[in-house]
Parts: structure tokens; C-alpha cells; sequence
């Protein structure tokens, strides 16, 4: 039985005999892999947190372009270990290599790379400002520390803690990371977590730029955010551990980036649903039951008008939930979890309508229906995520039970309105879009939310309990970049003490100033 070790300082590091291991399983058949990864003890997380202080001193006398080598050293890396990656993912997360993994997640997160290197390069990141009047200058520089990255179960690739967004991000902006590898998936960790290391080497990055443990006790990693040398974390999972985190980090007074529930309300409006109900529930199925229902965007919540049409597209839904074969779900508290979910929502007043049952690794698609009158009395409990192939459909009277349950809505990462495509819609649209606007990141309209492209204008946060902090993104470069930055000002200082970027020749050969009130892009001489 093979036994890997964490990546600490630079070197996969060896624990004692007796220290205890932890496998992944492969969901299609319930079974334990055979790789076995260490758990750290506190002592193996101090050390890689001192060198990851390490790394970030070093970082800072780094080029940005030679991040942007490794980051793109990297992604060429990942691409010539695809096949075996790919197979390792499939095979701990049950996912299907083709198309899911091999054709579509790998290269969303080589292009991630390779956007977060050009950012590296460009520096506009950065938001340097000068004032030339009063020679005053301010930019986002790299935090002073490491930063820890918790990585979700549902994208072994994309939003993996060793090659994932925030990863991507908090290089990109000079800092090392300290990676905590998911429990669903540590083989393919470890195999992202090689190539990486092999682009450290290639292209001289200091050894500590990235360091992976692969679990350790929950107060463990509680004191580890708190750590007061780690500069900030980033978390992608639960909304019980995400708050834990956070708890944690805000006490110690650490930035902490946390995205954790959502349930992704959709509404429907009348002429939409006269106009096309058969294709969006269609459209709505397929989002819902996507990947087993484990997106952060999946559609949990569709509020749809009362009446005959409203019944026709819950039975056109309750038929493809119906038709369609269970999914494997990415752990095994995956069925327990949901059904727990399931329970709370009844208890509101929710119906079955389809499924509702599940053990392991399995649970059916399942439907369920409320009215908006007891929405409305019971708005908390019936926005409890369920992180699966369900989904909750809010009958509604009218516009005003519409608008009155967008205005009961936690903060989500997304929200739409499907409207009818001429303009038979625009009245009723005009009165929920502002309130549905400001309780969700991103707001469709005519499109389901699973999608989230790999975009600079894309916004993948939201107000809480999406999230923790809603003026943030954990898609969408440079932005993404902002998180793991500080801002810093320099008043009167030498021209040759200013950062590059800062100074008046600077190695972009332009800059943009604010003189005397106004902003002026000045043409300067290369250096």
C-alpha cells in the first residue's frame, strides 16, 4: 500500500510509522484507494508556515515575470501529464474523464493559469496611482505571508488547492501558498502538486512557493488561519466549516475568503412560462441534475407563477427527474448530508414530489414543492442548501409573492429571471430585478447559472451566506488577484525607493497620472 508524504520547505517530508493515514475512495463502487496521505500535526503545519514567510520575503525581490514563467511553466506541465491526471480524477471522484475532466475542466484550469500569468506580467493588477502634485503614490503589493487554501470536492482541477483559481490568484500577486488538499480527491493533489514542483525547479522559484499537507485535525487547521504569519486563507466548501474558519481567522484578525452556500434562486416570469415552460424546464433539469447536482451554482430554488402553466412545467421537470439515472455523489456523507437537508425543508412545509431517498455514494433525483405563502413564513429553513440532485420549486400567486420572496432571500452567488424574449415581461421584470439584484453576485437572464466562465468580467461571490465578504470574486483575473494583496502608499519618497511600477520611467514606457485632479495617460520613454 503506497504512502506519500506532505510538501514541506521544498521536500516531500517523512512522518514516523505509527502516524495515521487517510485514503480517498472511488465513489462508483464505495471502495478505499490504496495511496495513503499523512495527517499533520501542528508542528508540521508551523514549519510550513516559517517557510512559507520564507518564500514570501523572497517573492517580493522575484520578477513578475519570471511568476508568470512558472505559472505558465505549470499549465504546460498539467497538460503533459493530462491522461494520467485526468484518470486519477475520474477515478476519485467518479466525474467522467470524457468530457468532463479531460476536455473541459483541464483546460479551464491551464487558461486560468496562463491569465493569471499575463496579469503577472501585465501589473494592472496592481492599481498603481500617482499623484504627482502632492508626490504621493498607492498600488496593491503581495501580503506579507503565506497564504492557505482550502480546496472543494467537486473540481479536482479547476478549483483544486494546488492548481485551482485561488491558487492561481495568490500567486500571481507574489505570495506562496499552503495548500490543504481535499479528502475526495489527494491522489490527483498529489500528481498536480508534482508538476508544479517540477515548474518550481524549471524556473528557479524559491523551493516554499508551494507547500501541501493533506489534513490534520479540525483545530489544527483552525489555528493555522490564525497563524500570525500566515497573511490571509481562502475556503471553498460547507458553510459549517467555512464559518469555523472564519471564526478563527477573524479573531486573529486575518483576511479570510470563504465561498459556501448557495442556493441560486431562478424565477420564472408568466410570459416566459406561456411562451417556452417545455424548454425551460428543460434547461432547468439539465442544470439541476448536472454532475449530481454538485455545483455551487446549481439552481436549488425556481419560483414559478401559479396556475395550469406552472403545473404543466413541475410535470415536465418531475418527468426528466424521472428519466434520468441517479448520479454518484463525490463522498460518502454526500447521501446522509442531503437527506438531512430534505428533512429540514419538509419541516417547513416542503413536499416530495420525486425521490428523496439515498444512502453512500447514491441519491435519487428528487423534486419538491412549496407555496409561496409558506415561503414566506418559513424563508430561513426552505433556503437550506442541499448539495445534491435536488431542488425546491416555489409556487407563487402572483408578482407581489415574487417580489416578496426575492426580498426574503439570503445572499447568493447568482439569481435569474427567464423572461419572455419579446417584451411582454419587462413590467414585472422591472419591479423584482432590483430586488433580486442585490442579494446575488452575478444576475442571469434567459440562462441557467451552472456555467461560470473563466472571464475578467466575470463575478463568482455574492453577499453572504455565499460568501464572506461580497465586494470580492474567486473567478475573473485580475480581480480574483485583489484578495491576496494589501494596499500600500508612499508619501514623498525617492523616485529610486518607489516600487517599478510607481516610478515615473517605469518599464511599461506608460502610466496613468492624476495630475492636478485629472487623470492623464503619459507617454514615457522606455528604460
Amino acid at each position: 500500500m503506497p504512502q506519500y508524504n506532505s510538501l514541506i520547505a521544498g521536500r516531500w517530508s517523512s512522518k514516523a510509522d505509527s502516524q495515521e493515514f487517510i485514503h480517498s475512495y472511488a465513489p462508483s463502487t464505495g471502495e478505499a484507494l490504496p495511496d495513503s496521505y499523512p495527517l499533520s500535526d501542528y508542528g508540521e503545519l508551523s514549519a510550513a508556515v516559517a517557510a512559507g514567510l520564507s518564500a514570501a520575503v523572497e517573492l517580493v525581490r522575484i520578477a513578475p515575470s519570471t511568476i508568470a514563467d512558472f505559472l505558465e511553466t505549470y499549465a504546460a506541465n498539467i497538460e503533459a501529464g493530462a491522461e494520467e491526471i485526468c484518470a486519477m480524477a475520474a477515478l476519485e471522484t467518479a466525474l467522467p474523464y470524457e468530457p468532463r475532466l479531460r476536455s473541459v475542466e483541464l483546460p479551464r484550469t491551464t487558461n486560468q493559469l496562463r491569465q493569471a500569468a499575463a496579469a503577472a506580467r501585465d501589473r494592472s493588477w496592481t492599481t498603481a496611482t500617482i499623484d504627482t502634485k502632492l508626490n504621493i503614490h498607492s498600488m496593491l503589493r503581495p501580503m506579507a505571508g503565506p497564504i492557505v487554501v482550502f480546496g472543494p470536492n467537486n473540481f479536482p482541477l479547476a478549483f483544486n488547492s494546488v492548481s485551482g483559481g485561488d491558487f492561481a490568484a495568490a500567486i500571481a500577486a507574489g505570495n506562496p501558498v499552503i495548500a490543504k488538499a481535499n479528502p475526495g480527491h489527494l491522489s490527483t493533489t498529489r500528481l498536480l502538486a508534482e508538476a508544479a514542483c517540477k515548474a518550481l525547479q524549471t524556473t528557479g522559484m524559491p523551493p516554499s512557493t508551494l507547500q501541501l499537507f493533506y489534513h490534520c485535525l479540525p483545530g489544527d487547521g483552525l489555528k493555522l488561519v490564525a497563524h500570525q504569519s500566515v497573511a490571509a486563507a481562502a475556503f471553498t466548501g460547507s458553510r459549517e466549516a467555512g464559518l469555523a474558519l472564519k471564526a478563527a481567522a477573524d479573531a486573529a484578525g486575518k483576511p479570510i475568503y470563504l465561498e459556501m452556500s448557495s442556493v441560486n434562486p431562478i424565477f420564472v416570469l408568466p410570459g416566459a412560462l406561456s411562451e417556452r415552460g417545455a424548454e425551460i424546464a428543460a434547461e432547468y433539469s439539465d442544470a439541476c441534475l448536472l454532475g449530481a447536482g454538485q455545483f455551487c451554482t446549481n439552481p436549488g430554488l425556481v419560483v414559478v407563477p401559479a396556475g395550469s402553466s406552472g403545473e404543466a412545467f413541475l410535470e415536465a421537470v418531475v418527468a426528466r427527474f424521472r428519466q434520468r439515472p441517479a448520479g454518484t455523489l463525490l463522498s460518502q456523507s454526500g447521501a446522509a448530508r442531503i437527506d438531512e437537508a430534505i428533512r429540514a425543508l419538509q419541516q417547513a412545509g416542503a413536499e416530495i414530489v420525486t425521490g428523496g431517498g439515498g444512502a453512500g455514494f447514491q441519491f435519487s433525483n428528487t423534486l419538491l414543492r412549496v407555496s409561496a405563502k409558506s415561503f414566506l413564513k418559513h424563508a430561513d429553513l426552505l433556503q437550506t442548501e442541499a448539495f445534491g440532485p435536488v431542488s425546491l420549486i416555489v409556487i407563487a400567486a402572483d408578482l407581489a409573492d415574487m417580489v416578496a420572496i426575492a426580498a426574503k432571500l439570503h445572499g447568493n452567488l447568482t439569481g435569474g429571471i427567464y423572461t419572455h424574449s419579446q417584451s411582454h415581461d419587462d413590467g414585472a421584470y422591472d419591479k423584482l430585478e432590483p430586488v433580486l439584484r442585490v442579494k446575488v453576485g452575478r444576475l442571469l437572464n434567459n440562462k441557467m447559472p451552472t456555467g461560470v466562465a473563466v472571464s475578467p468580467a466575470m463575478v463568482h461571490g455574492g453577499p453572504y451566506p455565499a460568501t464572506g465578504h461580497p465586494g470580492f470574486t474567486a473567478v475573473g483575473i485580475p480581480a480574483a488577484l485583489h484578495r491576496f494583496a494589501v494596499l500600500q502608499g508612499y508619501d514623498t519618497v525617492a523616485q529610486h525607493r518607489l516600487p517599478a511600477e510607481l516610478r515615473d520611467k517605469n518599464p511599461t514606457g506608460e502610466m496613468w497620472r492624476l495630475v492636478d485632479g485629472r487623470w492623464t495617460q503619459a507617454d514615457l520613454p522606455r528604460q
